[in-house]
């Protein structure tokens, strides 16, 4: 009976007189049937409850909420607290604040969009500033300061991920964690056109992106007359499979020396989706380096790779993750590469929050060092 009341309060009130219901709430209509004496207050008290059970419900649900501005405007973000339990001796284990990133999006016109994408965490810093002109699917260009078009894991959003830490290779040598410039989330200043060509039965065959930096990383002047260039491209065969290839070709001031130094990069990467199963595998090499001392000419060349498979036990609820990682800093060194096993559990709480569980070996070749890190990590989005 109080789910008939509940359906039927509109048409009561626009029987009993109240055809304007314009700003009227739930309430209003609930308290213009207890004047007229249709329902008693039990009742009344009933149909709130259920009503505020319902507004509840779909609070939950709702994707996007509106916020005052000149312009329509998107804010999402999200918060990472990680936990590493590091076996070394010697070495304590940590808790941190890992990310804490606010994402504002929009358009100003059909044709126009932009993108201020900040991290809170530690020092705060701006990650991606962009604007953007899309005439065409086909062709697309952007401004200012965003991810480099290399790697498939570099252009992977960290609270995308099935893991959490990138591969030992994506740190190296895609501007972050351990590349030659030192961290810079893997982006840089620059200009870049992208698009998506060759459509078949709806869908789009090809994904391209080309681009032109400065070389120096996020939120710096450059420092150097040349400039880096850099490409990717994705192709999707058939549903489900992505395969692609990625090139940089830079010069940098990294050395020693105040002279600009190659450091050029080469990639492959290959993702296939089928229902609950995930494969993912990624190679990239490297070259830094050719600059002329005592012996003549010297540079370094580097390689890694890694493969990953992850898979659904409980839909939408439990996931599994494992990854074969290595890396080689130095091709010309015997016993240098390190090789990671990575095995992970990932429960998704809701849409909205997960904990990644994460168990890694880490092996180094000639030395026997107890070294594995035991790391978890909350995310919560909004």
């Amino acid at each position: 009976m109080k789910r008939n009341y509940y359906s039927l309060l509109t048409m009561l009130a626009i029987t009993l007189g109240c055809s304007n219901l314009k700003g009227q709430t739930n309430d209003d209509v609930i308290n213009l049937l207890i004047n007229k004496n249709i329902i008693k207050q039990e009742d009344a008290d009933s149909l709130r409850s259920e009503a505020a059970i319902k507004a509840q419900e779909q609070k939950e649900k709702q994707k996007s909420f509106n916020i005052t501005a000149k312009r329509g405007i998107g804010i999402s973000g999200y918060i990472q607290n990680r936990f590493q339990s590091l076996q070394e001796a010697g070495k304590p284990d940590a808790n941190d604040i890992r990310r804490a990133r606010l994402d504002f999006k929009g358009n100003v016109t059909p044709t126009w969009e932009y993108r201020l994408h900040v991290d809170m965490a530690g020092t705060p810093k701006i990650l991606d500033a962009i604007a953007t002109f899309k005439p065409y699917d086909q062709f697309k260009i952007q401004a200012g300061q965003f991810k480099i078009p290399l790697s498939l894991e570099n252009n992977t959003s960290s609270n995308n991920m099935e893991v959490i830490e990138r591969a030992q290779v994506v740190e190296a040598l895609v501007a972050r964690n351990r590349d030659v410039i030192g961290n810079h989330n893997g982006r840089d200043i620059g200009i870049q056109a992208f698009g998506s060509i060759l459509k078949i039965k709806g869908s789009f065959i090809v994904d391209y992106f080309v681009a032109g930096f400065q070389g120096v990383g996020i939120n710096t002047s450059d420092n150097n007359e040349p400039k880096d260039f850099g490409a990717r491209i994705v192709i999707h065969p058939i549903k489900g499979l992505d395969l692609g290839a990625s090139y940089y070709n830079g010069f940098n001031r990294f050395g020693t020396i105040v002279k600009n130094e190659i450091r050029k990069r080469v990639g492959g990467e290959i993702t296939y989706t089928y229902n609950i199963i995930s494969i993912r595998g990624e190679y990239i090499q490297g070259e830094d380096g050719d600059f002329e001392n005592k012996t003549g000419y010297n540079h370094i060349e580097r390689e890694g790779w890694y493969g990953q498979l992850s898979c659904y036990v409980i839909a939408k609820k439990l996931q599994l993750v494992g990854r074969y990682d290595t890396y080689d800093p130095d091709k010309d060194k015997s016993e240098n590469a390190t090789t990671n096993v990575l095995g992970g559990v990932t429960f998704f709480f809701n849409d909205w929050a997960k904990l990644q569980v994460n168990y890694t070996s880490r092996n180094e070749s000639g030395k026997i060092i107890n070294n594995d890190i035991i790391g978890a990590q909350l995310q919560i989005a909004f």
